[in-house]
């Protein structure tokens, strides 16, 4: 029991060395739940496609932060800026991108695989 308790007190503290090592972001996994990881330093949210919408040039994404935008992790539908990105995706991709608000739309300017 007691080497229990010593393994998960090291568990818990590597965790927390490495969540005040780097930024950190809520992303959602394949299995539809939410997981911690460190933030992209550039700028882009990490998300998941749930839908794409070639004939209306819209992609479905489930994501994380968006900080530019200050929205909280959600899923909604996005625009793409360039008819390719819809190409380039299918859904169940985890994606990096990178969205900003145009004439009342969110659009996104920037998409490709998550690391």
């Amino acid at each position: 029991m007691k080497a229990r308790i010593v393994s998960m007190i090291s568990v818990i503290s590597a965790a927390f060395a490495f969540a005040m090592a780097a930024p950190l972001a809520l992303a959602p996994s394949a299995a539809g739940t939410w997981f911690v990881v460190a933030a992209a330093e550039n700028g882009m949210t990490q998300g998941e496609v749930r839908r794409v919408d070639a004939g209306q040039g819209k992609i479905t994404i489930r994501h994380g932060e968006i900080k530019n935008l200050q929205m909280p992790p959600m899923t909604m539908v996005f625009k793409v800026r360039d008819p390719a990105m819809v190409d380039a995706v299918k859904k169940g991709d985890r994606i990096l991108f990178r969205a900003v608000q145009e004439n009342g739309d969110l659009v996104i300017t920037e998409i490709r695989p998550a690391p």
